[in-house]
């Protein structure tokens, strides 16, 4: 029956239903709905794979309003979400679908609201309850939702339930459904935990799998810029003034990086907001709403309180940190491209994390395009255009005769003329988003460094015969510098390899070893480095913070402590000295900083 519906009409759904899709201008189905309407409009058990954006909630929320008694008060299905904020959206769709029948009562219930306001909608009547596990089965408990008229339950991104620490909550619900309810869950993933709900609560289930089509990471386009040159955030803001952007949601990793990085767009002009879990549940509500309404334009926001978030408006999901698994960057991107519009996701992606960025290609089967960020001129240029855009809009104003008197007053209080008055009030007009730049771009010498790296290794690959060997040194052939940067001003090794890998194009093959200490960092480098690079060296910023690069005369001892006791902690030394506070580590060339530090950061991160 999938390959034969084309269209809605094809479908045995109620025509108040057929009405409102109409309406919202849809005709076809996507391919999850064709597959699961025809079975789940049976009453069977199903069993759905599906990536985020693929149109689920509409493919299990038509044949539910298509089946409901409005006579009823009681609950008649009870849909389950892992997230506050997916409960909210999915509740909304299903209102948006039911917007032609009469009478319609859908109670979304969830952690953070007043549990009273639930229960008086609840003896109100509801016909369809939308909510999060752990509230589900609060009000079950309290006998304020009643199951007893219930005849469907669906798990929606199931997955994600059970891995966020709901697999008691949702097996305990699922233990009170009625005999005959039908079961539905819906899945990107199939993990153990889901498969033993699978084989426990569904009887003989439709299967219906669609997740060999991605449709969220199709309707996307999909960019990379790799990190050098310019800070994150320098770069957040090229990026935004230059993309053709409505409004957009910059994912990072923790809930102190939404709060700085909103705080430090909003004071250079942009529209943005902060949205993470320790925000109250009517602020983020209103910070949803406010994102809908154009009254701010950027979301910084981590993974979890964005998910299931579908706003139109949406053209843009900029990736400032790398995921730390590929199902949460298609749900990150499935934030735009939903319901057949298209979108586009960038990722800033530092050199230590390209393998993980071949990973999400491999795995999506797409292969995503290196871009490079605008020249300062560019931005500034746009910043112009935009304001003559403005300013063409406000010529027409009425209001504007008034000014023009103010114009002539203040040209005789300070005795300028017209052409020096404009241009102090284009300065003031500025702000912290300069109109014009002076001074060179650091960009500018990034991409030559680069360009100059690629040519030392074209040559190398030539001088080598082709064979393309990575050049080997023993102790002889490095020198030793002294950093003035170290634990105490926050940095970690992946910051070391980074800065001289960007600033100073040197590949990891030629940095040796590096050791870490409270107030200073060795690392070893190449011997008789050219002196452009050797130049960058002197000139080297980590974290904006000057290193102050010095040659080493005589040996340091770069090995890496020992362990104690069977290996102890790693970071700490006990050396008869006294010498308990070197963080003394060896970067290892073969395999990179990638893993260390996603499990160093990952701890710090909202799970």
């Amino acid at each position: 029956m999938q390959e034969s519906v084309t269209e809605f009409r094809q479908l045995e759904l109620a025509e108040n239903i057929l009405s409102a899709l109409d309406k919202m201008g849809f005709v076809a189905p996507t391919p999850i709905q064709a597959a699961s309407i025809p079975p789940l409009l049976t009453g069977v058990d199903a069993l759905g794979k599906a990536q985020t954006g693929t149109g689920k909630t509409a493919a299990f929320s038509l044949p539910l309003l298509n089946k409901l008694d409005l006579n009823q008060r009681k609950p008649q299905a009870i849909v389950m979400a892992p997230t506050r904020e997916l409960a909210i959206q999915v509740a909304a769709e299903v209102k948006t679908l039911g917007q032609n029948i009469d009478g319609l009562k859908v109670l979304e219930i969830y952690g953070g609201a007043s549990i009273v306001d639930q229960m008086r909608a609840l003896r109100s009547g509801a016909h369809i309850v939308v909510g999060t596990p752990g509230r589900v089965k609060d009000l079950i408990n309290r006998d304020r939702l009643q199951l007893d008229e219930v005849h469907t339950f669906v798990l929606d991104e199931a997955d994600e339930m059970l891995k966020m620490g709901f697999v008691d909550d949702v097996t305990w619900i699922m233990e009170q459904a009625p005999e005959s309810a039908q079961r539905v869950l819906f899945s990107a993933t199939m993990p153990p935990m889901v498969k033993e709900i699978v084989e426990r609560f569904l009887r003989d289930p439709a299967r219906i799998d669609v997740a060999g089509s991605n449709r969220t990471v199709e309707q996307v386009e999909q960019q990379y810029w790799v990190v050098k040159g310019v800070e994150k955030d320098e770069a957040m803001t090229r990026l935004l003034e230059t993309e053709d952007t409505d409004a957009s949601i910059v994912f990072v990793r923790t809930r102190q990086d939404t709060e700085r990085l909103a705080d430090w767009l909003s004071a250079r002009g942009f529209k943005a907001a902060a949205l993470h879990g320790d925000i109250p549940q009517s602020l983020r509500e209103r910070t949803v709403d406010h994102i809908k309404r154009g009254v701010i334009d950027i979301l910084v926001a981590t993974d979890v309180v964005a998910r299931g978030l579908d706003v139109p408006r949406i053209t843009h999901v900029f990736n400032y940190d790398i995921p730390f698994d590929v199902e949460s960057y298609i749900h990150r991107i499935g934030r735009t491209g939903r319901a057949g519009r298209n979108g586009k996701a960038i990722l800033l992606v530092r050199t230590n994390q390209i393998r993980m960025l071949r990973t999400i290609e491999r795995v999506t089967q797409t292969r995503m395009e290196e871009i490079q960020l605008p020249l300062r001129d560019k931005v500034a240029e746009a910043r112009l255009n935009g304001l003559a855009a403005d300013l063409e809009q406000q010529k027409e104003s009425d209001s504007l005769e008034a000014f023009v008197g103010l114009i002539e007053k203040l040209q005789e209080t300070i005795d300028v003329d017209a052409s020096t008055l404009a241009a102090m009030l284009l300065q003031r007009q500025q702000g912290k988003r300069p109109l014009f730049y002076t001074g060179p771009d650091p960009l500018i010498a990034a991409i030559e460094r680069e360009n100059q790296r690629r040519e030392r290794r074209r040559e190398e690959r030539k001088n080598d015969g082709g064979n393309n060997s990575r050049t080997r040194y023993n102790a002889a052939d490095w020198d030793t510098y002294q950093l003035q940067v170290g634990r105490e001003q926050g940095i970690q090794v992946k910051d070391i390899v980074g800065a001289i890998a960007n600033e100073l194009g040197l590949e990891k093959q030629f940095i040796g070893s590096i050791k870490l200490a409270p107030g200073h960092t060795y690392v070893q480098l190449p011997k008789k480095m050219p002196k452009e690079v050797l130049g960058q060296l002197r000139k080297l910023r980590i974290r904006q913070k000057p290193t102050d690069a010095q040659l080493v005369e005589g040996h340091v001892n770069m090995d890496p402590p020992r362990r104690r006791n069977g290996g102890g902690d790693r970071g700490r030394r006990d050396d008869r000295g006294g010498n308990r506070g070197g963080d003394q580590r060896r970067f290892n060339r073969d395999r990179g900083g990638e893993k260390r530090s996603f499990r160093g950061e990952r701890r710090h991160a909202e799970a």
